[in-house]
């Protein structure tokens, strides 16, 4: 604790010391600020803060930053990333294409050809392109699943930090901080089929950008994701379905819980983000408490975000739907046994988008909202969806069980839009 204590005090200083505005400033040993969402419940979040000087690192490639992760150790460490990193490189930084890690003879025509539903049916593929395909995306996994482990605060160095085609993976941790970081393209070479019995199958893809699965205390503050570089909307059609490369932008799954998502920026997307990944995981009960505020969701379809089992505070958020946004399914999906309190959030949208379209539910009915914006004007999201509702939904109401007490800030929905506008995502720290 002593330790945790002379970080804290170290950051303060620096901020003294340092103008809000000036280049440069060492951003590596902040911590969650008291009352800032639900990561800064019991012993809060400080990340890497702790670290001597021997465990932090400055790194420019992706040979450094898996030396930097140490396996996912629980040893205090500070990473900064400088510059672009690429995942898909091999030991001497070479990039590495979907080629290069195609083995055993899986090439995506044969793949088509051996799963075709016309002719194989709706079993689940099995055979020598399936195991092919297995063998080719454990090549992959090899080089962009990057573990992340407890007490590791990892952080852009400046304006321009970027990780490109990593999926960094917080699985069973405790106390980390992401901060001041573009994320990209965590694209999948090799996507699975999933036949449907009932009609048609889908594709489905192997690494979220950011991926919580068991963490705890985790702060992810200032960082833009999103499919730069490879948009699913430019892939082909296989089997009638978009040959989908890109899976969650950032989920929250498998018990996570106390994480607080903050200023950062969600973009250019299909499924953003998943809080619970199971209508039938009655262990999330009573976990997976959730912050997000000032965050903007961007050209996304849906999972802005998605909650099961959930408590999950959603304020002062942006929500930006394009013009051409045909796609556009939802933003706030409500499901099983779900818990959100959302206030003042804005919501921009074109004509085609109406205000029922922006809330979605499922198995859950508890939605508690306040203070929203559409298109600058003032809405209630539940009269409105239950009014709307074909029925095929359940209706929703303000009961959600709890009232949030750590938080930062509620500005008004039409001052967040503005703010978040300026400031959330990568390089845009104050």
């Amino acid at each position: 604790m002593r330790g945790r204590h002379i970080a804290v005090l170290a950051g303060v200083l620096g901020l003294l010391c340092v103008p809000a505005h000036a280049e440069g400033r060492d951003i590596s040993r902040d911590t969650l600020p008291a009352n800032d969402g639900w990561a800064a419940y019991g012993t809060g979040t400080t990340g890497g803060a702790a670290a001597d000087d021997a465990h932090v690192h400055t790194v420019t490639d992706r040979a450094g930053l898996v030396r930097a992760l140490d396996n996912g150790s629980d040893t205090p460490k500070i990473i900064k990333i400088a510059g672009t990193i690429d995942a898909n490189t091999d030991d001497d930084g070479s990039h590495l294409g979907c080629a290069d890690y195609a083995t055993d003879g899986y090439s995506t025509k044969k793949y088509l050809a051996a799963y075709d539903p016309r002719t194989w049916g709706s079993a689940r593929p099995s055979g020598p392109q399936e195991e092919a395909r297995q063998a080719s995306a454990a090549k992959q996994a090899e080089r962009v699943a990057l573990t992340v482990g407890s007490n590791t605060t990892i952080v852009g160095l400046g304006k321009k930090a970027v990780l490109k085609g990593a999926s960094l993976q917080v699985r069973n941790a405790d106390n980390v901080i992401l901060r001041n970081l573009d994320v990209r393209d965590a694209y999948d070479c090799f996507p699975v089929w999933q036949p449907n019995t009932g009609g048609l199958g889908d594709w489905k893809t192997a690494y979220d950008t950011i991926w919580l699965s068991g963490a705890t205390h985790v702060w992810v503050d200032h960082v833009t994701a999103s499919d730069q570089g490879h948009p699913d909307a430019k892939e082909p059609t296989y089997f009638a379905r978009n040959y989908l490369r890109h899976d969650g932008l950032l989920d929250i799954t498998n018990g996570s819980d106390l994480v607080t998502v903050s200023w950062s920026r969600f973009a250019d997307h299909d499924k953003a983000m998943l809080i619970g990944n199971g209508d039938t995981v009655t262990g999330d009960r009573g976990k997976l408490r959730v912050t997000l505020h000032h965050n903007e969701f961007e050209s996304v379809v849906q999972r802005a975000p998605r909650v099961r089992f959930g408590q999950v505070h959603l304020y002062n958020n942006r929500y930006v739907i394009p013009e051409d946004g045909g796609d556009y399914r939802y933003s706030i999906g409500v499901s099983t046994e779900s818990a959100i309190h959302g206030e003042n959030n804005a919501f921009h949208a074109p004509g085609h988008v109406e205000v029922a379209d922006l809330v979605k539910s499922w198995n859950g009915t508890a939605l508690h909202q306040s203070g929203t914006l559409f298109n600058g004007f003032p809405v209630d999201l539940l009269a409105i969806h239950n009014a709307y509702n074909s029925g095929s939904e359940r209706d929703l109401t303000a009961d959600v069980g709890w009232t949030p007490t750590l938080h930062t800030k509620i500005d008004s929905a039409e001052a967040a839009d503005r703010k978040v506008a300026r400031g959330a995502g990568a390089g845009r720290l104050p």
